[in-house]
Formats: structure tokens, C-alpha cells, sequence
């Protein structure tokens, strides 16, 4: 019997720990953050309460006030929703699991009045908010055609540092300009501001309304990476008269949003027939990673618009290539991945064909990947190319000018020939040397036909002998209207001045000159001398004065006996 005793009594331990290990236990539910933890009682927000240890059929409350209808997200995270008309203050808020174990969180949500809204500094919490001070064009009027610049005063008026900022601009009536659209602000802290300007060309839509808008979006992160999204509608004033005109309605953003955030050519203006290489910054705007990146220069997609991909793979034949179009590769190029925030240089060789008038062009181009859901998807962006027409002349002789002397005025024989394929209309010739003076030195050119020819006389006068440089300078306005000047350099020999011999008789020995010499110095004969010259008259020799030498050269005797011939009377 005591056996049965001590057997009874081990299968009922045995039974009871069972039973226990079998009896679910919930653990205390633990609550690290509400998010947000600021909302308002004139509308309904959803809050997300994190933590741990929360069961399925765990609610929601707020004490002193009641229970919020909540969703199960999981054992980490469920989200209330706080309804119109609690009343303004601080919560506890409450977590309460199925076996009525709970967990309080004091002062975690604070409901406010709607109006008047609390401001920044009475936040309970910190977050940047962009925002538009003040924007002006640097016109008064667009338009049709107009090449203008639009200033925008982005401030920051939240708390905190607004981290990558980007602005986007899209306009149906406007194209952007220089930067594709996009323009990187980088960070601005609490309360500062950072200008800037998007340049912009006006489209013949506007040819009859008095505004047209464009869409400003700002994207920017706070320093724990969350991201916030602003949208901005700016009027800009433009000629004619007011019509009903409806905004363009914003896009969206992508988890990975590629932005080609400047460009710029190897080859500066443009002109028809030129080859040259468009450089493009491609940076990923988005939060996630864009996977195999694919470029496609004139535009194009890979897979249909629900993001399914088509077999063939990119497709780029479809772009635009009437003005310029790809050399050496195809429009295509296979860019790999970029991660969140990273950039990218890439460079496309072009050509502009010599057909293409001057003006400004839209160059469309796109960017496909897949996003972090595995999705395809293609961006496009456009950037604007400017094509110019330039003079293109020669500045030279039209005849071998005549020989230039230092100090004497010479003709200078100027000749512009148009060797360009269309009229040109050129403006003011000015000629400039430093080694003397030019007269006239300006003229007005004017319109010269394809192979024309324009001449220019003038008179040059030199200064000093040696090589001289003469820059020619011909002023002109551009296919869109901005002044530039031509310069060209002609160069002259000038020769040493030339003397006429009969402007100085000294110089001229048939008048007594001595051809360049000077005459000789005849000085006064002394006693002696003259008797020598004497005594050499008698013996029938030369007794004049010497041409090569002073009277004082000839040789005087001191105390010496002059020889007398031999012989006496008459010389035979």
C-alpha cells in the first residue's frame, strides 16, 4: 500500500508539470516608442506603437481616455487609430495582451488642438521642414522662346538638419535647363537657407496666357533616415491674355529614383557637324539600391508599363535622333548598380547633324533597373541641348600690301570673306596694334552671303622696324542674342626708314660731302712747311696740301740743311 502510495504520487508531479509546460505564458509587454507621438484632434491618425512581447489581440489604449482600435502587425509592432475629438493633452499610453498583463508608456502621445498649432520650439518632437521663402524670375514678363532664370530662397524651418535635399522641378509649359531638372542642395541646418537658380527655356504653349506654374518637389531625410516629401506650386508670369490653365499633377517618387543632376559637353557651343561627348552625373535620389542599370541616350524601356520584362530585352530604337545621334557605341549602356545616395559619371559620344538648325534641343533620356521588390522600372529624364551657328570667316589681305617703313604711313589692304553655309550679319570691325597707331580703325561690316567678301582699307603707321602683330576684332550677336566677338591676327614687317641723300649735302659726295665721312680738319701751316712745300715746287714735285691728312702731319726739320740737287742752273 505504501508503494502505491509513493506511485500515485509521482504520476500527479508528473501530470502537473505537464500541464504546465502545455499552459501558454504571455510574456509583459514592453513599449519602446509611439510613432508619431504628436497628432491632432480634428482628424483621425494612425500611430505605430513598437516594442516586444505583444500577442496577437493585444490593444491599444490611452488612460484616463479609453481603448484605440488596434491591428496585430506582429510580436514587435501594433498600430492604433486615434480618433477625431480627443481631447488636447499628454497620454499613458497602454498595451494590454489577451491575458490582461500590460505595460504603460507615460507621456507617450500628445494630442493637440488644431488651431492655433503649437510652434516648432513647443514640439515635443524634432523634424526639418522645408520650405519656399521667396522666388523671383530674372525677367518681368516670359516669353514664347525666352531663355530665363528662376531664383527660389529654400529655407529650413523645422528643428533639426534636413539631410540631401533635392528639388525636382516639372512644368508642361517650361523645360529646364543646365541641370536636367534637378538640383542637389545638400544639407541645411535648422533655420538656414540656400539659394538657387534653375534656368529654363519657355515653349510656344504659352503664347496666350498671362501664368504659367511649375511643380517644385523637395525630398530630404532627417539624421535617422527618415524620409519626408514637399510639394511646391510657383506661378510665373508670362505675355498675353488670361486663360483657365490646370497645374500638372506631380509624380511620384520611387523606392530608387535615379536623377541625372548635371551634364555638361566636351565641346563648347555646338554646331552642326560637330562630334563631341556628353559627360551626365547620374545620382540614385531613392533610399534603396537600383539593380542593373541600364542607359538609354534618345529614350526607351525595358518591360511593359506593369513592370513585366518583354523578350528582346532594353528596347532604345525608338528614341529621338533627328539632331543628334550616337557614334563609336549604341545609345545603350549597362551602368551596373548604384546604391542609395551614390552618383555616377557617364559619358555618351554624339554627333549633331549638319542639318540641325540653331535652337534648343530636348534630348529625352531613361534609366531602367530594378527596384528592391525585383520590379523593373524606367525613369526618364530630359536635358535641353543648345546648337549654335557661328560665322564662320576669314580675315586676310585681299593684295600683298605694299613695304611698311618705321615712321611712315602704309595701307592696309583688309579683306573678311564669309566661308560659312548660311547669311551671316556681322557687326563692328575694330583693328588694334601696340607697335603704332591704325586710322580708321572701326567699321561696320554688316550682312555677308555664304562665299561673300568685305573690304576694309586703312592706314597704318609704324612706330619702330621689326615684325608687327595687328588684331582684327569683329563684334556679333548669336542665335540667341548674346554678343560674342571674333578675333583674328594679321601680321606686318616694317623695314627701316629710307633717307634721301639729297635732303642732306653731306652726305652726297659729288657736293663736297664726304659720302658719309667727315671733312678733314685743315689746320693753319707753320714756316717750315710752307718752305718745304716750296722746295718741292722747285724740284717739279707735288707741293700741295695733303687730303689725307692735316698740314701739321708733314715732317718739320730742326736744325737740319735741306740737300740741293746736284749740279747747278736749269733742270733739263
Amino acid at each position: 500500500m505504501k508503494f502505491q502510495n509513493k506511485y500515485f504520487v509521482s504520476i500527479l508531479l508528473t501530470i502537473t508539470l505537464l500541464a504546465g509546460w502545455t499552459t501558454p505564458a504571455y510574456a509583459d509587454p514592453v513599449i519602446s516608442s509611439v510613432d508619431p507621438n504628436l497628432v491632432f484632434n480634428d482628424i483621425a491618425t494612425t500611430i505605430t506603437v513598437t516594442g516586444s512581447g505583444f500577442e496577437s489581440g493585444a490593444v491599444v489604449s490611452l488612460k484616463n481616455y479609453g481603448t484605440l482600435t488596434t491591428s496585430y502587425d506582429g510580436p514587435n509592432q501594433l498600430r492604433a487609430v486615434v480618433r477625431p475629438g480627443v481631447a488636447a493633452g499628454s497620454y499613458t499610453v497602454v498595451v494590454t495582451n489577451p491575458d490582461s498583463t500590460a505595460f504603460e508608456y507615460p507621456n507617450g502621445l500628445t494630442v493637440a488642438d488644431s488651431s492655433p498649432l503649437p510652434t516648432p520650439t513647443s514640439m515635443p518632437f524634432d523634424r526639418p521642414q522645408m520650405v519656399i521663402g521667396s522666388y523671383e524670375i530674372n525677367v518681368e514678363r516670359v516669353r514664347s522662346g525666352d531663355d530665363f532664370k528662376l531664383n527660389i530662397d529654400f529655407g529650413n524651418a523645422g528643428t533639426v538638419a534636413a539631410y540631401n535635399v533635392q528639388a525636382v522641378f516639372t512644368s508642361t509649359d517650361l523645360i529646364p535647363t543646365k541641370t536636367g531638372g534637378a538640383i542637389f542642395l545638400g544639407t541645411i541646418r535648422a533655420g538656414d537657407h540656400n539659394d538657387a537658380t534653375q534656368p529654363f527655356i519657355a515653349l510656344d504653349t504659352i503664347y496666350g496666357k498671362s501664368v504659367v506654374t511649375t511643380d517644385v518637389t523637395l525630398t530630404y531625410y532627417d539624421s535617422a533616415g527618415t524620409e519626408y516629401i514637399d510639394k511646391f506650386t510657383l506661378s510665373i508670369p508670362v505675355g498675353g491674355s488670361t486663360v483657365p490653365y490646370p497645374t500638372a499633377t506631380p509624380t511620384g517618387v520611387n523606392n530608387a529614383q535615379l536623377v541625372i543632376t548635371s551634364y555638361a559637353s566636351t565641346v563648347e557651343p555646338l554646331q552642326p557637324g560637330e562630334q563631341f561627348q556628353l559627360g551626365l552625373t547620374v545620382q540614385n535620389m531613392g533610399n534603396t539600391s537600383a539593380k542593373r542599370v541600364t542607359m538609354i541616350v534618345g529614350g526607351g524601356s525595358s518591360g511593359d508599363s506593369s513592370g513585366t520584362p518583354q523578350p528582346g530585352g532594353v528596347s532604345g530604337s525608338g528614341g529621338e535622333f533627328t539632331n543628334f545621334a550616337p557614334v563609336n557605341s549604341s545609345n545603350i549602356q549597362s551602368l551596373g548598380d548604384i546604391p542609395a545616395g551614390g552618383q555616377l559619371q557617364v559619358f555618351q559620344s554624339l554627333i549633331v547633324n549638319v542639318s540641325t538648325n540653331p535652337g534648343a534641343y530636348p534630348m529625352k533620356i531613361s534609366f531602367s533597373y530594378v527596384n528592391n521588390k525585383g520590379e523593373v522600372v524606367n525613369d526618364d529624364q530630359v536635358i535641353t541641348l543648345l546648337v549654335y551657328s557661328l560665322p564662320n570667316v576669314d580675315v586676310s589681305f585681299y593684295r600683298p600690301p605694299d613695304p611698311f617703313f618705321a615712321g611712315e604711313p602704309g595701307a592696309l589692304p583688309i579683306q573678311i570673306v564669309s566661308l560659312g553655309k548660311r547669311t551671316t550679319v556681322l557687326g563692328n570691325m575694330k583693328i588694334e596694334t601696340t607697335g603704332g597707331t591704325v586710322d580708321p580703325a572701326t567699321t561696320l561690316v554688316g550682312s555677308l552671303d555664304p562665299g561673300g567678301y568685305f573690304t576694309f582699307d586703312s592706314t597704318l603707321f609704324p612706330d619702330a622696324p621689326g615684325p608687327m602683330d595687328l588684331t582684327v576684332t569683329i563684334e556679333y550677336t548669336d542665335d540667341f542674342n548674346q554678343p560674342r566677338t571674333l578675333t583674328r591676327k594679321l601680321q606686318v614687317t616694317v623695314e627701316e626708314a629710307f633717307v634721301d641723300p639729297s635732303l642732306d649735302p653731306s652726305l652726297d659726295p659729288s657736293l663736297g660731302g664726304g659720302g658719309g665721312e667727315f671733312a678733314p680738319v685743315m689746320e693753319e701751316e707753320t714756316f717750315l712747311q710752307k718752305i718745304w712745300r716750296a722746295i718741292l715746287g722747285l724740284l717739279g714735285l707735288d707741293s700741295s696740301m695733303s687730303q689725307n691728312s692735316s698740314p701739321s702731319e708733314a715732317p718739320i726739320f730742326e736744325g737740319e740743311q735741306v740737300p740741293m740737287p746736284a749740279g747747278g742752273g736749269k733742270g733739263g
